[in-house]
């Protein structure tokens, strides 16, 4: 059965809602997280009061920027690492790497809202759990991938603390984590935070007249990351 189109109603509802999140991240940019639906509304030549048929508070509509921010980060990730021959791991994972650093100096203030300070009161739902593992699971084929062609093996130093062992091997047993060891996650998931810390610093200005050349800096780095995975 062919699937009705959306009548006019709900396009112009889908429109509001989509310029009432660019207007928003546009504040980001500006205000921070500090957002004001009243300002953001007056933005938009709308009454204060009408944003909220749409956005029922300010953290709905910070939930609804963030999840969109995931998704975006995400598909950029997948994007990028999907166009690498799937035998090639090491170019699959740097192909990743340079698509988290691309899109977050594309997208500074939503990289902040996402991976920045927290926003005072905000607590994020569930919902942002899946776009934020987008880029995740694709690092984890890759760790799967390594394991099942015997290229990545667990060395001795890495025998992990029955505590840990026991977290890792929960996240194992979600979809798109299985397939992996732990002590292969676990060097993986170290990797992958050093590459956040690495946009972090960049973005943040922690190296700010230490490092001028950062696509240099950024390329060293991940080939230092690349062969600490294993690749």
């Amino acid at each position: 059965m062919t699937e009705r189109a959306p009548g006019p109603r709900a396009r112009a509802r889908a429109q509001t809602i989509d310029d009432i999140k660019r207007v928003a991240r546009l504040h980001l940019a500006t205000a921070g997280a500090d957002l004001s639906l009243r300002s953001v509304a007056r933005e938009l030549g709308m009454v204060s009061s009408a944003v909220y048929r749409y956005f029922e508070s300010r953290d709905a509509l910070l939930t609804a920027i963030i999840i969109d921010a995931y998704d975006e980060m995400g598909e950029a990730v997948e994007r990028a690492e999907s166009g690498v021959r799937r035998s090639d791991l090491r170019g699959r994972w740097q192909a990743a790497g340079h698509a988290v650093r691309d899109w977050s100096r594309g997208h500074p203030a939503e990289y902040g809202l996402l991976y920045g300070t927290p926003v005072p009161g905000y607590s994020a739902p569930e919902d942002t759990i899946g776009p934020a593992s987008r880029p995740v699971v694709v690092m984890t084929a890759i760790l799967r991938d390594g394991l099942e062609r015997g290229i990545l093996v667990p060395a001795p130093h890495e025998r992990l603390p029955a505590t840990t062992r026991a977290d890792l091997e929960g996240i194992t047993e979600v979809p798109g984590f299985d397939g992996v060891t732990p002590a292969i996650l676990a060097r993986g998931m170290g990797v992958w935070a050093a590459l956040f810390g690495l946009v972090s610093f960049e973005l943040f200005g922690r190296l700010t007249n230490a490092v001028h050349d950062y696509d240099a800096w950024f390329d060293y780095q991940l080939r230092l990351l690349t062969r600490e995975l294993g690749l």
